[in-house]
């Protein structure tokens, strides 16, 4: 006979029932949706139709003038995958060479005029409503505009005004809307975009929570504030869950610091200090994490192209052992390396990962018993190495014996759980 009543667990449940709701509503884990490997930046009024075809074409010349797509593997430290990584790098360079489009109106613009910038602004929307009618803009697509700081505020604002009021009048916003907020110091500048987005929502006639975006984490007051807190993991729950992502800004939060420039980099030790902080505090959230960029562009002398490549295709697999799963890139050249390091990263733990999934849906190895938390985040990497094309389809239901809906469904099971009850 039990000793606790029905009552005893109705007062467990009552006492407990805020850490429910937290849970439930704080900490939904990630959506299942598709995450880019890459945000790409450019000037915002370099922007148009073409850019995605002719950055496509710049980074397959660049891998011509190297030799091509084996010999560039090789470059990189990857010829032991080289025969199998160049058909799929040189498909997704034909098909889709940019993952995330970013028309910066901030740091790559620059200071102009307010009429110049006002013309950009509505330029910009106008044709990323034009790209995505025409098939040829990228799945994610958006603006990082000026920053919240007193200096750029009303500026920053401005533009991102006629930004979403020209988008919206030509019609439904892209799915892959992507807004970035720049070099955000306190949550506070937050929840103020909070509010502009409730704003525009309301006056543009948009469904209440469609506006997301990014917060760009490049100053180390978001690390540790003056009170000693922690205002990173703060401003996620202040955000009305309107924030999709965090990407560190490497150069910006490196000069906060006085890191001299020489030594600026993704793999300095308080880059990692910040990046790990930033991955504690989104945990479970289902906000999305982006490393930063390299400055080392792969362009000029051959010595320096070589290097930089392997720099390049260095840190991005860094990033990604490291739970990173996106990173910045800035010029066409860096889009070969981000695909032959990405991919290359996914495949060499596929068999492994896929032999453990089998093994854990089937039951077929006595040698391997993984637990749930396991299962889900190796399904979780097939997933991804599936969204990005490392891996094939066929490739994955053959190793792992399932559907990719079935290991979506592992990966993500509060996801899962969500559907049903809806």
């Amino acid at each position: 006979m039990a000793t606790l009543t029905a009552a005893d667990l109705a007062a467990v449940d009552t006492r407990l029932a805020g850490t429910d709701t937290l849970l439930s509503t704080e900490y939904p884990g990630d959506d299942g949706t598709r995450q880019p490997v890459h945000t790409l930046y450019v000037p915002a009024d370099r922007f148009d139709l073409e850019l995605s075809a002719t950055f496509g074409a710049a980074a397959a010349q660049a891998v011509a003038e190297a030799g091509g797509t084996v010999a560039l593997a090789h470059t990189v430290g990857l010829g032991h995958l080289a025969e199998e990584l160049a058909p799929l790098v040189d498909a997704k360079l034909a098909a889709e060479p940019i993952e995330d489009l970013r028309l910066d109106f901030e740091d790559g613009y620059g200071a102009r005029p307010d009429a110049e910038e006002d013309a950009d602004a509505v330029l910009a929307a106008e044709r990323v409503a034009a790209a995505v009618a025409a098939g040829v803009a990228p799945a994610f697509i958006g603006i990082r505009f000026k920053c919240f700081e007193e200096p750029t505020r009303h500026r920053g604002i401005r533009t991102l005004d006629l930004f979403l009021t020209t988008l919206a009048g030509v019609g439904p916003l892209p799915d892959g809307l992507v807004l970035t907020l720049p070099k955000v110091t306190t949550v506070e500048q937050v929840e103020a975009m909070v509010a502009l987005c409730e704003v525009f929502e309301e006056r543009l006639g948009l469904p209440a929570g469609r506006l997301r975006f990014e917060v760009q984490m490049e100053t180390p007051q978001l690390i540790i504030a003056a009170d000693g807190s922690v205002p990173v993991a703060t401003l996620l729950h202040r955000a009305q869950h309107r924030v999709s992502a965090l990407h560190y800004g490497t150069y910006d939060y490196s000069a906060s610091l006085q890191i001299a420039a020489a030594h600026q980099s993704m793999e300095h030790p308080a880059a990692d200090y910040a990046k790990q902080v930033m991955q504690v505090a989104v945990a479970e959230t289902g906000v999305r994490l982006s490393d930063g960029s390299t400055n080392v562009i792969p362009v000029g002398d051959p010595d320096h192209v070589r290097d930089a490549w392997k720099l390049h295709a260095r840190l991005v697999r860094r990033s990604l052992e490291r739970g990173y799963y996106q990173g910045w890139d800035l010029h066409a050249a860096q889009l070969p390396t981000r695909y032959l390091a990405t991919y290359a990263f996914y495949r060499e733990g596929f068999a492994a990962a896929a032999r453990r999934l089998d093994a854990y849906l089937h039951g077929d190895d006595a040698t391997i018993m993984d637990e749930p938390a396991t299962a889900r985040a190796l399904a979780r990497f097939v997933v991804r190495g599936l969204g990005c094309g490392a891996i094939t389809a066929s490739e994955a239901v053959e190793a792992t014996g399932a559907e990719p809906a079935e290991l979506i469904h592992l990966a993500h099971p509060k996801l899962v759980t969500a559907d049903k009850e809806a």
